[in-house]
C-alpha cells in the first residue's frame, strides 16, 4: 500500500540546485533511510515530505487520512506546559480518556462522569496503555513529569518530542537524526522499538549500526540524483561500490571512444555524406559523456602533529560536584602515549565536564591536572564553532594564517585547505551563518585539526557529520599517533577507533574496561551482576506518579 509519493520535485536556493526532478514512493511498513553528504539537501527533502517546506517544481501526494509525525532538529513544543501536560495534550485519544478519568476520579467515585470515564477506560483498554506509556517515558529518561518544558535542556526537549510521536503511533514517522541527544542505552532501546513496531519510517541518521538494524531500504541522494537500494546499510555499501565501478568503466569507455572519434574528426572536417553527418552528431554526444566527471571528492585530513614528550596528562585525586550531583570522587589516572580512550555513560553523569576539566575550561573542586610541556590539545566541543557576525568561511581559516603548515615542511593556502574539507571556491566566500549544520561541524573540525594537536578530545563528533566524512575521520584517527579521548554515542565509531573505555556510572564512580563498546556489551551479557547493578541504579530514578496519585493500573486494582 502506497502511503506517499514524491513526484518530479526540484529544489534550489539561488543558483544552487539541491535536487532535480526526483521521484520515489514510500509504502506501508517500509523503513527507509536517506543518505547523502552534508549540504546536499537531506533536511530540506525531509521538510518537503513533512509539508514544512515546498518544492520549486513537482508535488507530494499522500494517502487520504495519512497520519504523519515529524521529528525535526528544531523542537516545536509549548514552553508553558509541563512534560505531563504536553503528553496528555498531544492528540492521542487514549491519553484523552485517561485524562478524563483522572479528572472524574478527583471529583467523585459515585458521579455519572466517573462511571462514564471508567467505562471508556474499559472499552479502549486504556489500563494496558499505561504500561506502554510509562515504558516509553522511562526509557527516554522523562521522569520529572511536573517540570515545565521551558526548563528542559535541548536534549530533553528532543526526547519529549520523540515520546509524543511514539505514543501517537503515526502511520508515517519522519525522523531527522533521531539518535542525537540520546545516550547509548536509549539508542539501543529505540533501535529495538522501531524494529518490532509496525511503523513506516523515513529518516536521516549518521548512526550506521542503527541503519544496519532498523532500515530495510536506503535512498542515496548523490549529485542531485536518487539511487535506491533494497536492503540495509551493508547491502547499500556493496551495491554502491558496484554502481561506482560500473560508472567508472562506462566513463573510461567513453573517453577511449572519444579519442578515436576525435582522430576521425580531425581527418574528416566536412560532412560529405548523411552517414558522416550522423557520425559528427554522435561525436558531440560522446564528447559530452567523456567529459562528465564524478564529484567523488572526500575530506582530506592531514596535520603536522607536535612532538610529544614522555609526560602526557596526569589526573591526581580529582573531585568535582554540582550541588548534590557528584561527577568525580577522588579520581586518578596517568595517560600513556598513544592511548585511545572512549567515554560512555548515561546523560548527566559528567562526560563533557570531564573533558572540560582536562582542558582547563572548568576548574576542579579538589585535586590537580598536570599537563606535559609538549602537549597541545585539539578540543572538538558540542558547542561548535564560535563565529563573528558577518564572517565568511575563508575568513575563519585565515585567522590561523594565510598558509597552513602540513607535515614534512609543506604548506598550503587557506583556500586549498578548505577545498580539502569540501568547501569549493564559491562556498569559501559564503557567510558562515548560511552553512548547514553538517557543514558547520566540518568547518569546526577543520579549525581543530589545523592547530596540529597531539592530544585530541572529541565530544560527540559524529553529530550532524555525514557518513562519508565520518569514514574519512575514522581512517585519519586510526593513523593518528597521538592521544585520543572521545565521548560519543555512535557505537560504530567507538568500535572502530577506541581500545579502552571509561564507564561513567554516576555518583562520581568511573570504571575502566580494556576494549571497545561492543566488547563491553558482550562482557555485560556474560556478567549479569554488572548489568543488574546498572538496572538497579536506573530503578531508583523511576518516576513516581505525579501529584502523589496512584498509577492507572493501581487505581484499577483498587476499584475492583
Amino acid at each position: 500500500m502506497n502511503y506517499l509519493s514524491v513526484e518530479n520535485i526540484t529544489k534550489s536556493y539561488g543558483e544552487r540546485i539541491l535536487f532535480q526532478d526526483i521521484s520515489f514512493g514510500i509504502n506501508k511498513d517500509q523503513k527507509i533511510a536517506l543518505v547523502a553528504k552534508n549540504g546536499t539537501g537531506k533536511t530540506t527533502l525531509l521538510n518537503i515530505i513533512a509539508g514544512v517546506d515546498t518544492p520549486d517544481e513537482g508535488q507530494i501526494i499522500s494517502r487520504k487520512g495519512l497520519k504523519t509525525a515529524y521529528l525535526s532538529q528544531k523542537d516545536d513544543l509549548n514552553e508553558n506546559l509541563t512534560v505531563e501536560e504536553t503528553i496528555h495534550n498531544s492528540g492521542n485519544e487514549i491519553l484523552k480518556i485517561i485524562t478524563q478519568y483522572e479528572k472524574a476520579l478527583e471529583n467523585s467515585h459515585e458521579s455519572d462522569a466517573y462511571q462514564k470515564a471508567f467505562e471508556l477506560m474499559e472499552q479502549y483498554n486504556a489500563w494496558d496503555f499505561e504500561t506502554h506509556y510509562k515504558q516509553i517515558l522511562f526509557k527516554l529518561k522523562l521522569n520529572e513529569l511536573d517540570k515545565k518544558v521551558s526548563s528542559l535542556s535541548g536534549g530533553q526537549k528532543k526526547r519529549l518530542s520523540l515520546a509524543v510521536m511514539l505514543l501517537n503511533k503515526p502511520n508515517l514517522l519522519i525522523l531527522d537524526e533521531p539518535t542525537n541527544h540520546l545516550d547509548l542505552e536509549m539508542i539501543e532501546w529505540l533501535e529495538n522499538f522501531l524494529q518490532k513496531e509496525k511503523i513506516t519510517l523515513f529518516m536521516v541518521t549518521h548512526d550506521r549500526y542503527f541503519l544496519e538494524r532498523v532500515c530495510n531500504e536506503i535512498i542515496e541522494l548523490d549529485q542531485g540524483k536518487l539511487y535506491r537500494y533494497k536492503g540495509n546499510y551493508s547491502y547499500f555499501l556493496q551495491k554502491k561500490e558496484e554502481r561506482l565501478a560500473l560508472e567508472q568503466t562506462t566513463l573510461d569507455k567513453a573517453k577511449n571512444l572519444f579519442k578515436k572519434e576525435l582522430d576521425w574528426m580531425r581527418r574528416q572536417p566536412k560532412a560529405r555524406t548523411t552517414k558522416s553527418k550522423s557520425r559528427i552528431d554522435d561525436f558531440y554526444k560522446i564528447k559530452e559523456k567523456a567529459h562528465q566527471r564524478r564529484n567523488d571528492h572526500q575530506v582530506q585530513l592531514e596535520i603536522n602533529m607536535e612532538r610529544m614528550g614522555s609526560k602526557i596528562v596526569e589526573l591526581h585525586h580529582l573531585k568535582k560536584a554540582f550541588g548534590e550531583n557528584v561527577i568525580l570522587n577522588n579520581f586518578d589516572y596517568v595517560f600513556k602515549r598513544g592511548e585511545r580512550i572512549g567515554i560512555i555513560g548515561k546523560n548527566g553523569t559528567g562526560k563533557s565536564t570531564f573533558l572540560n576539566i582536562i582542558t582547563g575550561t572548568i576548574p576542579v573542586d579538589a585535586g590537580k591536572v598536570v599537563i606535559g610541556d609538549t602537549i597541545k590539545f585539539g578540543y572538538y566541543t558540542q558547542s561548535g564553532i564560535h563565529i563573528k557576525e558577518g564572517q565568511k568561511v575563508i575568513e575563519v581559516i585565515k585567522e590561523f594564517g594565510e598558509y597552513i603548515p602540513l607535515n614534512k615542511g609543506r604548506k598550503i593556502s587557506a583556500g586549498q585547505l578548505l577545498e580539502r574539507f569540501l568547501f569549493d571556491r564559491k562556498k569559501q566566500y559564503d557567510f558562515v551563518e548560511k552553512l548547514s549544520g553538517g557543514e558547520l561541524k566540518r568547518l569546526f573540525l577543520c579549525t581543530v585539526l589545523i592547530q596540529n594537536p597531539n592530544f585530541i578530545l572529541l565530544d560527540e563528533p559524529t553529530n550532524d557529520l555525514d557518513i562519508v566524512t565520518l569514514n574519512v575521520l575514522e581512517d585519519f584517527l586510526l593513523d593518528f599517533p597521538g592521544n585520543l579521548l572521545v565521548v560519543s554515542h555512535d557505537r560504530y565509531f567507538m568500535d572502530k577507533i577506541i581500545d579502552h573505555l571509561f564507564i561513567f556510572e554516576g555518583e562520581g564512580k568511573i570504571s575502566g574496561f580494556p576494549g571497545n563498546y561492543t566488547d563491553y556489551r558482550i562482557y555485560e551479557d556474560f556478567n549479569p551482576s554488572v548489568k543488574e547493578k546498572n538496572i538497579k541504579k536506573e530503578d531508583t530514578r523511576k518516576a513516581a506518579p505525579s501529584k502523589g496519585q496512584l498509577s492507572y493500573l493501581e487505581k484499577r486494582e483498587f476499584n475492583k
